[in-house]
């Protein structure tokens, strides 16, 4: 999943989205289809974990209007941010 991403930083965020019941199969396909995004569980009641890697925090912004403007959604919340930086000097090279 990071191979898109810069070698030095990493931002990982948790959403929960909170759909339709009826419509929760379909999200969940949506919500695949953008790029950086994972699916960690969900309920019958119709709620989503999502996890995003990104590389700025603008690509989470950007991931939660697009989730939020899908018909079946009620509600997106950002429940975790963090941002993870990496020395590539750091890094095994064997």
């Amino acid at each position: 999943m990071f191979d898109n991403l810069p070698n030095n930083e990493v931002h990982i965020s948790s959403l929960i989205i909170h759909v339709k019941p009826e419509y929760l199969e379909s999200t969940k396909k949506r919500i695949l289809e953008l790029p950086n995004t994972e699916i960690y569980g969900e309920s019958k009641e119709g709620k989503i974990i999502v996890v995003l890697e990104t590389e700025n925090q603008g690509f989470i912004t950007d991931s939660i209007d697009k989730i939020n403007n899908f018909d079946s959604v009620l509600s997106t919340a950002l429940v975790f941010h963090q941002i993870e930086h990496f020395d590539s000097q750091c890094e095994d090279e064997s």
